[in-house]
């Protein structure tokens, strides 16, 4: 017995057994490690996404780019977000990606949505909504006319300050599985950035509004200039809720004599927009002094701001239109301003270039150049700010060209619509606010 005992040996696994658990254990490593990495490349994506919405401006742009981030994260092929109507139970937007120009038009005569069938199950009950097949879905109603017969759906509510705004809804994933509990996390997890992106997008447009109408306040509405006539037109900066400092004027003064005021002070803010206020409002009281000539009330203007506290570096052009004889004599002064355009009833376009004059602001001792000029009939004079020609990509002399292109192209219009026409087209980025000011000379 004892030589039995001592004769045994420990048992020990056979090979072909210890390779078969090392190969499940590095399978079981190497599917976590998968998992990993789709989880990091799901967040990245979710990442990605957020940036993406939150760089939108615009609430159409918002919108759709919620809906097509959505697709691109868990691979479907059709999105869509139907925004609510104040009662919140219909909706009343549905903003619709991934579908084929074909779909889009057979759709056409069915219209917007009405919240039946899935699409008002997740109106009425708004938590996250996973569907296998949707025929087989007690809510379903059916798909109208023309429509792609979808079988999965993924559907989140997006909520806003607490209230629904919205419904999320994805269908069809490209390698045609039903959606899973990984896509509807990385989906609420979305959802609850696009809220927040709509709401800030909602404050953006709200605060650009009161700006532009505080800007339009402190601008004039022209008055009878006859003989003349005259148009103007201001466009707010493509950046929200910045205020500007350009503005325009025209004064009639004794003896069929007009003032014309283009200008622009220097920055973005309200302090910008209250020294434009007060300098238009200073050379307003200056111009009817009309013994001085344009370049000397501007030094007067200049010498008056100088003693502001809150001044700010200015250009403008302050010109006066009077007869003289059977015509009209323009005299003008430019402090630093782009020179106006000139446009004969021919529909010749030149610039009225002449020695600019330093800005107000700079240096009050230096003199300013008066300049002269005699005006033909149905001569149509443009004063505008550089605004509507600035652009990084492009040089000043392009972008001059390019508007007085546009000017001899559209010189047949009434003057509202000339200068519509301009500020429509214009050859800058829009990164800055413009104004422009059309003043035509009477026939002969």
């Amino acid at each position: 017995m004892a030589r039995e005992k001592a004769g045994r040996q420990p048992s020990r696994p056979h090979l072909p057994d210890l390779h078969m658990r090392l190969r499940s254990e590095l399978g079981r490593i190497d599917d976590q490690l998968r998992a990993l990495l789709s989880s990091m490349d799901r967040l990245q994506g979710l990442l990605d996404a957020v940036v993406a919405i939150s760089r939108e401006v615009e609430l159409p742009a918002v919108l759709h780019r919620i809906v097509t981030t959505a697709m691109d994260l868990v691979g479907a092929r059709y999105g869509a977000l139907g925004v609510l109507d104040e009662s919140g139970e219909r909706l009343e937007q549905f903003i619709a990606a991934g579908l084929s120009d074909r779909e889009r038009s057979s759709l056409a005569e069915a219209g917007l949505p009405r919240g039946l069938g899935v699409l008002g199950h997740l109106i009425r009950y708004p938590d996250p909504l996973r569907i296998d097949d949707i025929p087989d879905h007690p809510a379903s109603a059916g798909f109208p006319a023309g429509h792609p017969r979808l079988r999965t759906l993924l559907g989140v509510a997006i909520t806003v300050r607490g209230e629904i705004y919205g419904d999320l809804y994805l269908s069809e994933r490209y390698d045609g599985q039903p959606f899973d509990m990984h896509d509807e996390n990385v989906v609420v997890a979305l959802a609850s950035a696009a809220g927040i992106a709509i709401e800030n997008v909602r404050l953006f447009e709200r605060i650009r509004l009161g700006a532009e109408q505080f800007q339009r306040l402190l601008l004039p509405t022209l008055p009878d200039l006859r003989p003349f006539t005259a148009a103007a037109i201001y466009r707010p900066a493509a950046e929200p809720s910045q205020l500007g400092g350009d503005w325009y004027d025209a004064i009639p003064l004794p003896g069929n004599v007009v003032a014309v005021v283009i200008g622009d002070v220097a920055g973005h803010d309200l302090q910008a927009a209250a020294a434009m206020a007060a300098t238009r409002n200073m050379l307003r009281a200056l111009v009817f002094d009309q013994s001085n000539p344009p370049g000397a009330v501007l030094s007067q203007l200049d010498r008056t701001l100088e003693t502001c506290a809150h001044s700010r570096v200015t250009t403008t052009t302050l010109a006066r239109i009077e007869p003289e004889g059977a015509g009209w004599r323009l005299r003008w002064s430019t402090a630093g301003h782009v020179p106006p355009l000139l446009l004969t009833r021919e529909h010749h376009v030149r610039y009225l270039l002449a020695e600019p004059g330093l800005p107000l602001g700079v240096d009050t001792a230096q003199p300013r150049p008066d300049h002269s000029r005699l005006l033909p009939p149905e001569a149509t004079v443009v004063f505008f700010t550089d605004g509507l020609i600035e652009h990084p990509g492009h040089p000043v002399d392009e972008s001059l060209s390019e508007l007085a292109g546009l000017a001899a192209a559209h010189a047949a219009l009434p003057l509202p619509e000339f200068v519509r026409a301009l500020a429509d087209q214009h050859p800058s980025d829009g990164h800055d606010d413009m104004a422009i000011l059309a003043l035509r000379t009477p026939p002969a």
